[in-house]
């Protein structure tokens, strides 16, 4: 295609403007010598509802914001399927999230060094998560104090709710750590979030604002990428949707798709580049054969443990409309109070058994008891931790409906097709009713709300797990990082087979990691632009923690008070 045939013209294209996305346009452009144009088919953050940190749930439910993708009907979870909540809008998911801020576990990153992803170990990756955040705590080995993402903890913990379960996790045995995204995560501790002077911290607060003005990054908004347009095995530009019109932008060095775990893998497809079969299934002319696209999808699943609180000190108490509406207005005109927080201020990293050197089982609390998208609540007063088994065995895949650009996904998890997965989840329903009955939890455990009492054996729980489990909104692996036939990008974030392309988001996961997402998929976008300007990767000589005895305890001491 003649230059001329272009609408415009750039060094870099990025389709997508969300965590990694908006990370890459900050670094690529931050010299002034590259221009580099985004692609969002969201339109502005500017929404109340995005902003203040404990309203997160609704923005994640609109139209406007989320793209509407569902899995397919889940045999594993009884035929039921699953809102996938993406943000379209710029900052992407981390404009919708919960505000979580979790790097994973040193092991996560061990493990894709393991699979291939070499370069990109926890010494690796540690200095790129530093590089852009910026700690309300201060800066150390661990943690970054000059970037643009603050993190902090939110409400910090007045509710004494918060504390009581830090110390039951003590007292069922094992430890307290100070900073589970510093060198040790194992442990009951504090929560992080994205949240800067009582306001939700995106990235697009964190890095497109600040960049807006560079005369060499210019961001488009409402535009559907449709496909890259190839050269033989080159990619040369994209073509999008803006307006009624299609247009063509041409990259003079580089396509970057960070589009998400769902749309990358599917703009690949569109662009002729995955498992040759299916893209002939759907009229597609194949560019290049590349079957691991789509395969190896990952997601986080967890259930709510709920128990009855006999103290009226809980959430619960916050949910009507007088309640909510004074929260709304300390948090309009004074940024403090319970606006300013996501709720869950404490949580927790254990191992499901012993034999694992790092968590699997993660714990974030909740004092109330409350559907997350905040769609249901307990008549009463509870409090909740959402348990999670965060290295699941499952694999799935992303596949093409159809070669509408405009239609969603086939999306398939098999969400507890492994043995392994039901394992891990039965044991920590076990770890954390035996964390609930410490003496720490006395003064305030009523009765079990959630599973209940009745819900004791093997089958009991896993029927629970497949009436009731929901989507932590974790999705990861579908363009996965590696050097085998089933990789799909190498460890530059390359893709196989093809010139000019990379792919820079959560996808090229190749397992994921012990935790919420969006703070490894920031640190993806940052290592990546290093990457691509060809600069040499940093790295870091932080030790990290393993428990001496991990081989044979699945805890650091035996517990107060055994269940």
């Amino acid at each position: 295609m003649s230059e001329a045939a272009y609408d415009a013209e750039f060094d870099y294209v990025i389709v997508g403007a969300g965590s990694a996305g908006a990370a890459l346009a900050h670094r690529l452009s931050e010299s002034g010598e590259h221009s580099v144009r985004v692609l969002e088919f969201g339109g502005s953050d500017n929404s109340i509802f995005i902003k203040m940190p404990t309203a997160f749930s609704i923005p994640m439910n609109m139209k406007r914001y989320d793209w509407g993708f569902h899995s397919e009907k889940e045999p594993g979870l009884k035929g039921r399927s699953l809102h996938q909540a993406r943000g379209k809008v710029l900052g992407g998911s981390s404009s919708i999230n919960g505000l979580v801020y979790v790097r994973g576990c040193a092991g996560d990153f061990e493990e894709w060094q393991e699979l291939g992803a070499s370069g990109w170990g926890y010494q690796d990756v540690l200095p790129y998560f530093k590089r852009g955040e910026d700690c309300v705590y201060g800066g150390d080995a661990y943690r970054g104090d000059q970037g643009g993402l603050t993190t902090c903890n939110g409400n910090n913990m007045k509710n004494p709710l918060y504390r009581a379960f830090i110390k039951a996790g003590e007292q069922a045995g094992y430890g307290y750590t100070e900073d589970y995204n510093g060198y040790r995560q194992e442990g009951f501790g504090r929560m992080d979030m994205t949240v800067r002077d009582g306001v939700r911290c995106s990235t697009a607060m964190a890095y497109l604002k600040p960049a807006m003005n560079r005369p060499n990054l210019d961001i488009q908004t409402h535009a559907l990428t449709t496909r890259v347009i190839m050269d033989g095995k080159t990619a040369v530009g994209v073509e999008y949707r803006q307006g009624g019109k299609t247009l063509k932008v041409r990259a003079r060095k580089e396509v970057i798709l960070s589009a998400s775990s769902f749309n990358s893998p599917k703009l690949l497809m569109l662009s002729g580049i995955g498992p040759a079969d299916h893209l002939k299934e759907h009229g597609i002319e194949v560019v290049h054969d590349l079957p691991g696209v789509g395969q190896n999808l990952q997601d986080h699943l967890e259930v709510w443990v709920q128990q009855e609180c006999t103290q009226k000190i809980t959430l619960n108490s916050w949910l009507g409309p007088l309640a909510k509406a004074w929260i709304g207005a300390n948090w309009l005109f004074l940024k403090r109070g319970l606006g300013t927080s996501n709720q869950f201020e404490s949580n927790g990293y254990i191992r499901s058994r012993a034999g694992m050197k790092y968590p699997d089982i993660q714990f974030h609390f909740l004092a109330g008891a409350i559907a997350y998208d905040g769609s249901s609540a307990f008549k009463g007063h509870g409090f909740q931790v959402h348990l999670g088994a965060n290295k699941p065995k499952s694999r799935g895949w992303v596949k093409l409906k159809s070669a509408d650009p405009e239609a969603p996904p086939e999306i398939v998890f098999n969400y507890f097709a492994e043995e392994e997965d039901k394992e891990a989840f039965r044991a920590g329903l076990r770890w954390t009713r035996e964390i609930f009955a410490q003496p720490a939890l006395d003064e305030y455990r009523g009765k079990e709300v959630s599973p209940g009492p009745d819900v004791q054996t093997d089958e009991q729980i896993d029927q629970w797990l497949a009436e009731t489990a929901e989507t932590a909104y974790h999705p990861a692996g579908s363009c996965r990082m590696g050097t085998d036939a089933m990789a799909v990008v190498d460890p530059e974030c390359r893709v196989h087979g093809v010139r000019n392309l990379r792919v820079v988001d959560s996808s090229i996961m190749p397992t994921v990691t012990n935790g919420n997402l969006n703070a490894p998929t920031i640190m993806i976008g940052e290592k990546a632009a290093d990457h691509i300007l060809g600069r040499t990767p940093l790295r870091s000589d932080a030790p990290s923690f393993a428990p001496d005895d991990w081989q044979n305890s699945q805890r650091v001491s035996a517990p107060e008070r055994s269940v």
